[in-house]
């Protein structure tokens, strides 16, 4: 890699994938936590000019090797590479973004239903160490055929009987006639460290400053900001049914038989609350999203 000599030695280094899936999300999310920094496709890293931290654009296949031999101290990778390298590297943190799952899948007209009736067959991956490791641990003996391209196609070339492949929407097995039978790990993307960056006092200050922010933007984005005005009758009720962080901020308004209620409630249970207030007779519900928050 040219021009290295230009990464601050003071900074922590941060490798993310120079161009895919996870790339886009990467950035935004490292601008939402307040990050400045230049990236261009033709860009080899960016030295941030608000936090002492540089950042490399690498092949996501690299990131958990790079962060493993000390060459950056952290990555944002998706967990599927880390488990398939293998590397010494240390899971962090879980960023809620780039899910999907490895799954088991074979023609939909093959009459497979279980990965037990794959032994003795042939199962062509991209992912060969964790499909060996899966069926492994499962005691059932399969070929592994490692594909590099698309894994899809081999069933109908008769390469294989089954697949192992990433799959997000499921629309690439729909398309290929194929079906999932199995699940072999679930995915998203993750920040990993380097052991040794973790364990210098100097870095691990850095790495906790940085860690905080995503912190804060990934509790934010699970929860919902609510304000209303509820029926003093009905107070203490509504206040179970949206407890907030503690409690919620319970405001008297000019109608003593009104109170202003403003709390956060967290978004898997949004609307199932939101329903049940309008039955109580909450009135002027009035809902925002929170771009930062810390508990």
């Amino acid at each position: 890699m040219s021009n290295m000599s230009k990464l601050n030695g003071d900074h922590i280094k941060l490798a993310i994938q120079k161009d895919g899936r996870l790339t886009e999300d990467t950035r935004n999310l490292l601008r939402t936590v307040g990050l400045h920094f230049e990236s261009y496709k033709q860009r080899l890293f960016s030295i941030c000019r608000n936090f002492p931290m540089d950042i490399l654009y690498v092949r996501d296949d690299d990131i958990a090797e790079y962060v493993a031999e000390g060459i950056v101290d952290l990555g944002i990778v998706g967990r599927n590479l880390v488990v398939e390298s293998e590397k010494p590297v240390e899971e962090i943190l879980p960023l809620n973004y780039g899910h999907c799952s490895l799954k088991v899948a074979v023609p939909a007209e093959s009459g497979i239903t279980s990965i037990e009736q794959l032994s003795g067959c042939n199962v062509a991956t991209s992912y060969p160490v964790t499909t060996s490791r899966f069926f492994a641990e499962r005691d059932i003996d399969v070929n592994v055929i490692t594909i590099s391209g698309s894994v899809e196609i081999t069933p109908a070339l008769g390469v294989a009987t089954a697949i192992v492949d990433l799959v997000s929407t499921g629309s690439s097995l729909r398309l290929n006639d194929l079906v999932a039978i199995d699940n072999v790990l679930d995915s998203q993307s993750t920040i990993i460290g380097n052991r040794t960056s973790l364990a210098d006092k100097q870095k691990a200050i850095i790495i906790e400053r940085l860690l905080t922010r995503f912190r804060g933007v990934m509790a934010a984005s699970e929860y919902k900001y609510v304000m209303m005005n509820v029926p003093s009758a009905s107070l203490e009720y509504i206040s179970t049914i949206m407890p907030g962080l503690k409690s919620p901020t319970v405001l008297p308004t000019a109608d003593a038989d009104w109170m202003a209620v403003h709390t956060a409630i967290r978004e898997d249970v949004f609307w199932d609350a939101i329903e049940e207030l309008k039955k109580l007779g909450a009135q002027g519900i009035l809902v925002s999203s929170i771009e930062k928050m810390f508990v």
